[in-house]
């Protein structure tokens, strides 16, 4: 049977998973029904996808057992897999509101994955109110990073609603890849400790400038005006605790429309508007629960340096620091100070050359990779106090079997020390916000999705633009709000 050597990242995700701490990621994707449809659609669909049992890479990868396991772990690359195991038919009391799918999705992805198969399963959930199914799916972070899994996944679905016959995602051929040569490769997070431990000598040719880029940060940081966010420089907060087994999923649905009116009124980024809502739904929920440290909070950004045609497995990331201005009560200002901090840290990223990139992230990851390998995750100062990830996705409609995809939410990741996770994806007009956090640790963590959009309210009032108000309902697995007659619940 082929195998395939797991790089020295995704070896470490594996190694760090724990009990209370699955190293999984994934998402939860909703679709409305035609009226014409039948009424036995989904069960045609699973049945439509359980005749598909050759998989290709990466959702043919077991994991190969054997002593060596933890130390120098393999994949063995699978011809079929066992699609009933692997795509499973689920169903929610009719009829399901936003409320119970959520409750469904946090049990789901509070449980670990099994090794002894590839370690990855998806479920389709039908019951929905409004003639529509979700299916939800998670993936462990060793097989694949988020990005190029969610890519992989939108290949599989439709972009004409006519298309009856197309493949699940695991039977999806890999696109061939054209080779680069080594200038064109920008080695991220998967490639930093092999690189560093060979080619010495571009590596020592690098230092120079990834000296600059520290002096750099370390100067901002220590100027009275400073707002860049530095590894370390948050105090430690109830959000990088150590963590139990169960989780808490809550979601929010806007329009992408909106928010580039609301950043180009601003003049910031879509992605500032991303981390202002995060920043002012963060500050209120610690202020209610007395946990709002004095210093602001900062946010670890997730950056692919993955190029556009790489499907490859493993991890190409790089992480970014950015001040979230949890201090700041004026929206405004807070936004400011947010768009000032990621507008200095990618101008210090894109000063650095590929070999720099490599020290880089080694400098910034190693300390949280490590004390989650030591156990010493949750009780230590954090690189960042929370992750906070925005993933584009496909600009279009896509379809199941005529069925169109309305939302699609991730859901990602929580450690110790990272009790919390805040992950955006786009798809065509839309942006879902899936909040992901630890049960226990925070309490009626749900509010986080009320209160982000009450934030967005503000920003609205600030920089609002009718040209960029949309007639789609915000959709939200929180509790309601009184301003916006949509479906809530929480999860």
């Amino acid at each position: 049977m082929e195998t395939k050597r797991l790089n020295l990242v995704d070896t470490a995700w594996l190694n760090v998973e724990t009990e209370n701490a699955p190293m999984q990621v994934g998402g939860l994707l909703t679709f409305k029904m035609p009226d014409d449809a039948p009424k036995d659609l989904p069960r045609r669909i699973v049945e439509h996808y359980h005749s598909f049992t050759q998989a290709y890479s990466p959702w043919n990868h077991r994991l190969r057992a054997g002593r060596l396991r933890n130390v120098a772990p393999e994949w063995e690359l699978l011809d079929e897999i066992d699609v009933e195991y692997h795509f499973r038919h689920s169903a929610l009391p009719y009829p399901g509101g936003e409320r119970e799918l959520g409750e469904l999705a946090s049990r789901l992805h509070s449980h670990p994955l099994d090794f002894r198969h590839p370690p990855w399963e998806a479920h389709l959930i039908e019951g929905l109110e409004g003639n529509r199914f979700a299916i939800y799916i998670k993936l462990h972070h060793s097989l694949i990073d988020g990005i190029a899994g969610m890519r992989q996944l939108a290949r599989a679905l439709a972009s004409d609603a006519n298309d009856m016959d197309r493949p699940p995602f695991w039977a999806v051929e890999p696109k061939k890849r054209r080779k680069r040569s080594p200038s064109e490769v920008r080695p991220g997070m998967y490639r930093a400790v092999a690189e560093l431990m060979g080619g010495a000598a571009e590596q020592v040719g690098s230092l120079p400038g990834f000296a600059r880029v520290v002096r750099s940060m370390l100067k901002s940081a220590r100027s009275s005006t400073g707002t860049a966010g530095l590894p370390f420089s948050s105090s430690s907060s109830v959000l990088n605790s150590r963590i139990q087994s169960q989780r808490r999923y809550a979601t929010q649905l806007y329009s992408l429309t909106e928010f580039k009116a609301l950043a180009a009124n601003a003049h910031v980024t879509i992605n500032d508007i991303v981390l202002a809502i995060c920043g002012g739904a963060l500050r209120r929920y610690l202020r209610e629960i007395g946990e709002l440290p004095k210093r602001p909070l900062t946010a670890g950004i997730p950056v692919s340096v993955r190029p556009a045609d790489d499907q490859e497995a493993g991890n190409a990331i790089t992480f970014i620091v950015a001040n979230l201005g949890t201090d700041i009560e004026s929206p405004t200002e807070r936004l400011q100070a947010i768009a000032d901090s990621t507008l200095r840290a990618k101008r210090e990223l894109a000063r650095l050359s590929a070999a720099s990139i490599t020290q880089y992230t080694v400098a910034l990851m190693a300390p949280y990779i490590l004390s989650l390998v030591t156990g010493m995750g949750g009780r230590t100062r954090p690189v960042f106090n929370v992750t906070v990830s925005n993933v584009p996705g496909p600009p279009g409609p896509l379809y199941v079997m005529g069925a169109e995809m309305e939302a699609f939410y991730p859901t990602s990741l929580v450690t110790h020390g990272q009790a919390l996770n805040i992950t955006v994806h786009g798809y065509a007009d839309t942006l879902g916000f899936g909040f992901i956090g630890c049960r226990e640790t925070l309490p009626s963590m749900q509010r986080l999705a009320v209160y982000a959009g009450e934030t967005l309210d503000e920003l609205r009032a600030a920089y609002g633009d009718t040209q960029g108000k949309t007639d789609k309902p915000e959709k939200t697995t929180a509790t309601r709000r009184k301003k916006q007659p949509a479906k809530r619940s929480s999860g």
